[in-house]
């Protein structure tokens, strides 16, 4: 529907903390030439809670007039204010984005039935495919698999990113409730479409897109060792996303490898010394800097 190799694209800033959109541009056609089918903008990695409504409906100006008819541009427009999302989402369909990426309502803490409510009028705003996002670490609640087959009878929520590492609710939301399946964790894309997911939006391709990709192909045309493979080739660009807390040290890695994707929005700070030689050492590992010589 929106491809298999999501990436969740981070937010370039210029040396004043201002949206660089002329990296941004450039990066995400490095993404799409690299492995990405699509790309989500103003996610998580996107710094979103940090960005302008302004800023946020202008980055997806930009995504679909830069990569529109190449790749597909999946706006994130859930908050935890059900008007804020449904304003968001008007916009974003305004915009000529191909799909919506909506968070589980967080630290407020709704029930089932405020939850299901909060997605029925998003999708009332737009017709645009909806990819559900679940991911308990941050929203502090599990959307469990009756929520989830109760947001399925909703026309347009077609997908569901699973941040979540139970792999019987996964197959659930495929096998009986029949939604795309997409990892929201770099380190299940494998396992997910094992099950009949159709691959992740994810961080690490950022650095290993062609990889990632190609470990997918694989594994759908009958390679699992091949596949298999290219996930421990990958294990690097994972270790990066565990130095610190997303997206800090992707956009170190980001800037190391010469992207030029500038520092982050307070409270997120700037990957330190230790950090980035840690992270060097991963894009060392993957190949993609030569090693640093004493």
């Amino acid at each position: 529907m929106l491809g298999e190799v999501l990436t969740a694209i981070v937010t370039p800033f210029d040396a004043d903390g201002a949206v660089d959109y002329d990296a941004f541009r450039s990066l995400m056609r490095h993404l799409v030439e690299n492995g990405s089918d699509g790309l989500v903008v103003a996610g998580t990695t996107g710094e979103a809670p940090t960005l302008s409504d302004d800023e946020r409906i202008e980055l997806f100006r930009v995504a679909v007039d830069e990569v529109g008819g190449h790749a597909t541009v999946v706006a994130g427009t859930g908050t935890y204010s059900t008007a804020h999302s449904v304003h968001l989402t008007e916009l974003a369909h305004e915009a000529g984005v191909d799909g919506l990426l909506v968070v589980t309502p967080y630290y407020n803490k709704p029930p089932p039935r405020g939850i299901v409510e909060h997605f029925k009028a998003i999708a009332a705003v737009s017709d645009l495919p909806i990819i559900v996002y679940n991911i308990p670490a941050r929203v502090v609640l599990n959307l469990e698999p009756e929520t989830i087959a109760q947001l399925a009878q909703i026309p347009n929520v077609r997908a569901v990113k699973q941040a979540n590492a139970d792999l019987e609710q996964a197959e659930r939301i495929v096998a009986e409730i029949g939604l795309d399946l997409y990892a929201g964790d770099d380190d299940l894309i494998l396992p997910f479409v094992r099950l009949g997911g159709m691959g992740g939006v994810c961080v690490h391709t950022h650095v290993v897109g062609p990889q990632v990709k190609e470990m997918i192909r694989r594994f759908r045309e009958g390679d699992e060792n091949g596949a298999r493979e290219l996930e421990a080739e990958t294990q690097p660009a994972l270790d990066i996303l565990k130095v610190q807390g997303n997206p800090i040290a992707i956009k170190a890695a980001l800037n190391l490898l010469g992207h030029e994707v500038g520092g982050l929005r307070l409270p997120l700070v700037e990957a330190n010394e230790a950090e980035r030689a840690q992270i060097r050492l991963c894009l060392e590992r993957l190949g993609l800097l030569a090693t640093a010589t004493a």
